[in-house]
Formats: structure tokens, C-alpha cells, sequence
């Protein structure tokens, strides 16, 4: 059968020496692994990681400038002397850098009136730099003096709302590689200082900015300059590219932020919070601390596990975490110790990566499957295995012409394999309905849930799966018999839900659903077009009075016929009887149908529809001209009324002849000589 194995092309042994100039430190061995998997068999190789003594370490310190960290920065820059101490004593190869950060230059985060950007702090500081959001102010150096000089030049600024630009300032130091002088081999920290929450992904709205962060380097002379056009990053985002770039965040906070930080920091792999005096004054103990615990924990993690693929890590050191599928852990891991992880795989020629977070150090794994027998056969042809119809072949039945099945059991005669296959297939293509297995063109069913067989010619059929009544199959009155209900003779329905009844059913004159329908579950199902609740009526068909526009004595002259004509076809008798002409009503119904049609009744004619319109719309016009002539008869009795009284007021008026006392003459007259009269 298919074997696993595993090869190691390449194993270079970990090197625990101080020189880091020549060589690039090693603590994952080995770097690349070959399997050859039989698929579905799980393989185990060993992944041993050792720290080396005096391991590169890169640090910068990444400082929140805001007006309320003034006295922070003060002790800051009496800090470079202390803090190299504590590097020197984790490595001699130890590089420092800074920068800084406050918030976005634009509404609300930061005053933007022109001489408030300029000096955003209290009138009363002199020193105060220009608002800004994230500014990188010394590249890695390994000398002190650098670092101190200038620490020195920065000076505090401000911004208007509590929470600062923090994320972004981490995401351009994690991605802007070349300007920040992270080196290729070393271990590497980002300290963010702060006193302040942070502002994350969609807060840029605030400001109208839209634009997500594209997780790009936007520097210029050390400046960020996407600062205003673009969102900050989110927490998932940052995370990324600190595990891409291998970078360990140390959030030093104070004490009010501390619960905020230490939610973040559960979301960024490889990261610790500690917590700052009010003045910064206990930073390096807090990064020592810090550094301690990040580099005692080792996680071996993997990326781009390929499909049908699956690893388990069990880690074997003094302090083991959990085996698991995503991760491997190691606690107080100290230098010179090993760790070792177990994983088993299967399937597809791909290849994947195992890397210690937060290190450089990669294991490329290449997986590629055995999937071929290896193997001969044991015999010449007719093995007993195979019922002496063919040879064995890798524990396979090779079947010679003219029989099949896994051991040549079945003589497929005249047929081939997929007439008799298709033998075993009913409607929809499927064979034995999924229910049991095609054995020489027949079908071997399965065992139901409960216990039973499947049965029929294509298993189709068993006897658990019945309607249910009261959660009871078939209502307990009835057995299930291929997928329905055989009822009792007390039972009757579907799911034997009715007892056999037709007291619902019956009408006024003791028939069944007056002859129209049949009583199932004590109801009527009625013929078409006749209505429940016992089929009396029928809206559907069709009244000939009423299609003929016929009036009442219509039908009694039709039921008269109808009479007439029960006596006349009664052959059986000579002399008319006294009880003919009382035939029950549903009987008499029956004899009017085929009545109507031979001896049509004579009824009136219709009225003319072109009469009545012709006559309705004189009337209109009738009434309307008689109302007109009406109102015209008011308003002209009105109108020779109030004549009348005009008349004879101006009869009875009484006008005077004298001069309105209002009048006055003229006291003098002047006359133009030169008028002519003309």
C-alpha cells in the first residue's frame, strides 16, 4: 500500500554566538521539509526553535506629543542614557529610534484657525510646535548621543478631542521599512507612549474623510502626508501588517487607558501593555519587563494552509500551551531551549509556511501525495477472492469479461455494466433512490433509522415515514404502508385523523351532500362549481331566467312543464296517479335540465335595450329642461318684484327746487377786455 515519508533539503543548526556581522542568526531549524503523504495518514516531523544570545534588537520609541504629555517629554529627554543601559544588557547589537504623533489637522480632531495650527498650545508656552499627525524624527541608531540630541528639539503640541492619531502613526512606522531603518535580522519593537485612547477605522467621517486606509508608506520629509485625505486604519489592519512586518508592539499607558489598551492588545499577536507613572518616570523598567515577556513566549503559527490540508501543533518544553490546529505554545522559554512542534497532513502539491511570531525565521513545508499502489499481484487468474471470475489486483477484484461487482460476483450476460446499473434506476437518475446498493442489476436496500428495511423494486418504499397526526403516525388508527396510511374501517383521511361519519354531511331531505359531492371526514367534497357546506348551491352555472332576462313567472311555467313531463315519461303506467306531480325537489332538479333543452319554455320576449337607453335619455333631457325653466320662473318673479318696488318709491319721492346752502356766489367778477366772445 501508499507509504508517507519526509525528507529535509535544507537544516542549518542554530548558532548561538555574539557576531551577528558575517552571518544571519538562525532559530528555526530546520527551514525547509518535503512530504510525500499517503492521503488521508497523518505524518509527524519535529520544528525546533532555540534563541540565540544577544539577538539584534530594534526599538522605536513612538510618542504621543499632545499638550497633555508636556511632562512626560521632559523626563523623555533625559531618558537616552537609561534606556540604552537596559538594551545593552539584552544585546550589544541594540538600535533606538523616535518619532512622534498627536492627531489629524482637521476639524474636530485639531483647531484649524490658522494661528492655532501654528501654535495649538496655551498662550502662555513659548515652546509649542506646529499641529501635526505623525511625524518621524530619528532613523535606528546604535548611538546615544543621536537619540538625546534630538529627543531634545521636540516640543509639545496640542489637539482638541481626547482620543489621539495613535494608529496611525503605528501604521506608517510598521510599513515605511526604509525610512524608519528596521534591519532584516533582529527583533522589533514599536513603544507607543500615551496618555489618550486612539481613534480607529470610520472615525474619519468626523472630518469627511471617506477613504480607507490603503496600508501604504506616505512619507515626505519625514512627515505623513496622507494625514487629511485618508481614514484611519483599523484595528484588523494594523494587525496584518505588524505580523507581516514582524513587529512586537509595547503599548506604555497610563493608568486610565490601561483596560482600552489591553483589549487591543488581545487583537495585535505578540503584544504587552504596561502601565506609565503620570511623568513617563519608570518607562525602562516597564520596556525591560516588557521585553522579557515577549521574548520568553514563543507561538509558531503557519500561513496559506492549502485546502484538505491540517497541522497540529504539540509543543514539548517545561511550559506547554494546548495542542491545536491554529497555533503552538511556549511559556518562559529561555536561551538555548527547544521547541518542537507535531503536525499531520494530507492531499494537493502545495506548500505552506511555519514561523515563530514575531521572527524572521520561516519553515517552508512541501506537501505533495503518494496516491499510487505499490503493490503486485499475487496470482495468476480465477483467485477464490474473486469467486474464480479474475485476478486480484492491489486487494482488487479485476474482473475478466462478461462478469462484475466487487468480487466477479454477478454474469452480466448480454448487458454492460451501465444497462444494468441503469436497470437499478427509477425517475430521477439515482440509484435504488440513494436507499441501497445496485448488485447485478438489482437493488440491495438499506436499513432504515429505526431498524426496518428499505423495500420495493427500487427501495422507494418503507413504512416510518407516513403523515403524522397528533404525533402519532397515521393518527394510531391505521398502519404506514409505503409512505401512506392504510386506515382502520373505524378511520378514514390521510392520516386516518376522521372517524367514518356522515352525520355532517346530511341535509334537509335525508340525502348525502344532496347527491352532489361525497362526505370524506365528515364533510362534503363537492362536484364543481357546487359550494360548501353541502354542495345546495352552485355559483358557477348558469340560470337560463336570469341569461334571458326572464321575470318570476318564468320559472313557475317551467316547473309546470317539468311536471308535465315526469307524468308523460312515466311508461309504466296507463292512468295518471294521484302522487305524480310531487317529485322531490333534488329529483325535479335533475328532469328541469333536460327539459330546458328539448322543450324550451315559452317565455316572454325581453324588452329592447335600445328602448330603455332611447327612453332613459329623454327623460334626462326632460327633466333637465324643466328644472332650467323653473329657476328661469324664480328669478324672473323675483326680478318684477323688486320693479315694482322701485316704482313705486320714485313715486312717492319728493324733490326740492332751492339752492344747496353749500353754494356761494362769486364776490368778484373780472372779464378779459380782449375776449371777443368768439
Amino acid at each position: 500500500r501508499p507509504t508517507s515519508d519526509q525528507t529535509i533539503p535544507k537544516k542549518t543548526t542554530e548558532n548561538n554566538h555574539r557576531s551577528f556581522n558575517n552571518q544571519e542568526p538562525i532559530q528555526l531549524s530546520p527551514q525547509k521539509i518535503s512530504l510525500r503523504l499517503r492521503s488521508g495518514s497523518p505524518n509527524t516531523f519535529k520544528v525546533s526553535f532555540k534563541r540565540v544570545e544577544g539577538y539584534p534588537v530594534d526599538l522605536y520609541y513612538l510618542m504621543d506629543l499632545s499638550y497633555s504629555m508636556k511632562d512626560d517629554l521632559e523626563n523623555v529627554k533625559e531618558l537616552g542614557k537609561d534606556l540604552f543601559a537596559a538594551l545593552k544588557k539584552i544585546t550589544e547589537h541594540a538600535q533606538i529610534g523616535f518619532g512622534a504623533f498627536v492627531d489629524k489637522t482637521v476639524l474636530p480632531y485639531t483647531n484649524t484657525n490658522k494661528e492655532k495650527l501654528l501654535k495649538p498650545c496655551d498662550e502662555n508656552d513659548q515652546q509649542c510646535q506646529a499641529a501635526f499627525g505623525y511625524r518621524h524624527v530619528l532613523s535606528m541608531t546604535p548611538k546615544e548621543d543621536d537619540f538625546k540630541n534630538k529627543v531634545t528639539e521636540q516640543f509639545i503640541s496640542g489637539n482638541l478631542d481626547s482620543p489621539e492619531g495613535s494608529l496611525d502613526a503605528m501604521m506608517q512606522a510598521a510599513i515605511c521599512g526604509d525610512k524608519i531603518g528596521w534591519r532584516n535580522s533582529s527583533t522589533r519593537l514599536i513603544v507607543l507612549t500615551t496618555d489618550a485612547g486612539f481613534h480607529m477605522a470610520g472615525d474619519g467621517k468626523l472630518a469627511g474623510i471617506l477613504e480607507p486606509n490603503d496600508e501604504h508608506c506616505h512619507m515626505d520629509n519625514n512627515l505623513y502626508t496622507n494625514s487629511a485625505e485618508m481614514d484611519y486604519p483599523s484595528v484588523g489592519q494594523l494587525a496584518v501588517q505588524l505580523e507581516k512586518n514582524n513587529i512586537q508592539p509595547i503599548f506604555a499607558v497610563t493608568k486610565n487607558v490601561e483596560d482600552v489598551y489591553k483589549e487591543l492588545s488581545q487583537m495585535i499577536p505578540k503584544s504587552e501593555v504596561g502601565v506609565l507613572s503620570t511623568d513617563s518616570k519608570n518607562v525602562v523598567k516597564l520596556i525591560e519587563s516588557a521585553y522579557n515577556r515577549l521574548s520568553s513566549k514563543v507561538t509558531l503559527t503557519h500561513d496559506n494552509l492549502p485546502d484538505n490540508v491540517q497541522v497540529i501543533y504539540t509543543p514539548k518544553c517545561k511550559h506547554p500551551g494546548p495542542s491545536g490546529e491554529t497555533e503552538g505554545v511556549c511559556e518562559n522559554v529561555q536561551v538555548g531551549q527547544e521547541v518542537s512542534s507535531f503536525s499531520y497532513s494530507c492531499m494537493k502539491d502545495k506548500s505552506f509556511t511555519i514561523r515563530p511570531q514575531g521572527i524572521k525565521d520561516t519553515l517552508t513545508v512541501t506537501i505533495s501525495t503518494n496516491c499510487e499502489c505499490q503493490c503486485s499481484d499475487p496470482g495468476p487468474s480465477g483467485h477464490t477472492h474473486c469467486r474464480g471470475k479474475g485476478n486480484v489486483s492491489c486487494g482488487i477484484c479485476s474482473c475478466r469479461e462478461g462478469s462484475i461487482g466487487q468480487f466477479c460476483e454477478c454474469d452480466v450476460g448480454g448487458k454492460d455494466e451501465p444497462a444494468l446499473r441503469a436497470s437499478c434506476q427509477r425517475h430521477n437518475g439515482t440509484e435504488c433512490e440513494g436507499r441501497g446498493d445496485c448488485v447485478c442489476g438489482r437493488c440491495e436496500c438499506h436499513t432504515t433509522e429505526g431498524g426496518n428495511s428499505y423495500y420495493g423494486d427500487f427501495c422507494e418504499c418503507d413504512d416510518e415515514h407516513c403523515e403524522k397526526f397528533q404525533n402519532k403516525l397515521c393518527g394510531g388508527n391505521g398502519n404506514c404502508k409505503c409512505g401512506k396510511c392504510e386506515c382502520f374501517k373505524s378511520h378514514e383521511g390521510s392520516a386516518c385523523q376522521c372517524g367514518v361519519s356522515e352525520e355532517g354531511c346530511r341535509t334537509p331531505n335525508n340525502t348525502v351532500c344532496y347527491g352532489r359531492g361525497t362526505c370524506k371526514c365528515n364533510r362534503c367534497e363537492c362536484k364543481e362549481g357546487y359550494q360548501q357546506p353541502r354542495c345546495q348551491t352552485c355559483l358557477g352555472c348558469t340560470d337560463p331566467c336570469q341569461t334571458k332576462l326572464i321575470k318570476p313567472k318564468c320559472s313557475n311555467q317551467i316547473a309546470r312543464q317539468l311536471l308535465i313531463s315526469a307524468k308523460f315519461r312515466d311508461k309504466s303506467r296507463t292512468t295518471p296517479h294521484p302522487f305524480d306531480f310531487f317529485l322531490q325537489p333534488s329529483i325535479l332538479k335533475e328532469i328541469q335540465l333536460s327539459v330546458l333543452i328539448r322543450l324550451p319554455p315559452d317565455c316572454p320576449a325581453p324588452p329592447s335595450i335600445a328602448a330603455i337607453i332611447s327612453g332613459s335619455i329623454a327623460s334626462v333631457a326632460l327633466i333637465g329642461i324643466l328644472l332650467l325653466m323653473l329657476i328661469k320662473l324664480v328669478i324672473y318673479t323675483k326680478d318684477l318684484k323688486e320693479f315694482k318696488k322701485f316704482e313705486i318709491e320714485k313715486k312717492n319721492s319728493k324733490w326740492t327746487d332751492g339752492v344747496s346752502p353749500m353754494f356761494l356766489s362769486a364776490t368778484t367778477t373780472i372779464e378779459n377786455p380782449t375776449f371777443t366772445g368768439e
